[in-house]
């Protein structure tokens, strides 16, 4: 097995304080660009709505891993799928992948909103969005997956109760 080592090229800064299911929507966090990249690295991101994220579940352990069929969040009702078919900490590798909105860019500060990523998470990469290269032909997932996500994923973190 090939084991490869990566630094981070970037910071959460804001958003969300703590790690959770739900009302991932309407927060501003600001991916900060570390300062060993020059600032030319982002010229022309700005043009762009959408950036793809790639970055570390930072608060998970590595006991956190499972390699074994659940059901997703524990729910009986939805079927027990294997590791890779969930899309949280839990996996071998503990990286996530995010398309948040790009709101600004000042200096090596991209403001972003719609990340489900938390204060502090180190941003493995970036780049921006392109439209061509997302999903071709009709996307397919079970039904089990809009049960989960569809009622509160997205929903404005503000309307959480606490």
């Amino acid at each position: 097995m090939e084991t490869y080592e990566v630094e981070s090229i970037a910071t959460v800064v804001g958003g969300h304080t703590r790690a959770q299911d739900d009302y991932q929507g309407g927060v501003e966090s600001i991916i900060r660009l570390h300062g060993t990249y020059p600032l030319e690295a982002l010229q022309g991101i700005e043009d762009f709505s959408h950036l793809t994220v790639t970055w570390r579940f930072h608060l998970a352990l590595p006991e956190d891993v499972q390699l074994h069929a659940r059901s997703p969040r524990g729910n009986a009702h939805w079927p027990a799928t294997g590791t890779f078919v969930h899309r949280n900490h839990r996996r071998p590798n503990q990286l996530a992948v995010s398309y948040p909105r790009l709101l600004k860019v000042e200096g090596r500060d991209l403001v972003v909103t719609d990340l489900d990523a938390v204060e502090g998470t180190p941003v493995l990469d970036l780049a921006p969005y392109f439209e061509q290269m997302g999903p071709r032909g009709v996307v397919r997932q079970p039904a089990w997956v809009g049960e989960m996500l569809d009622p509160c994923y997205w929903s404005d973190a503000a309307s959480r109760s606490a």
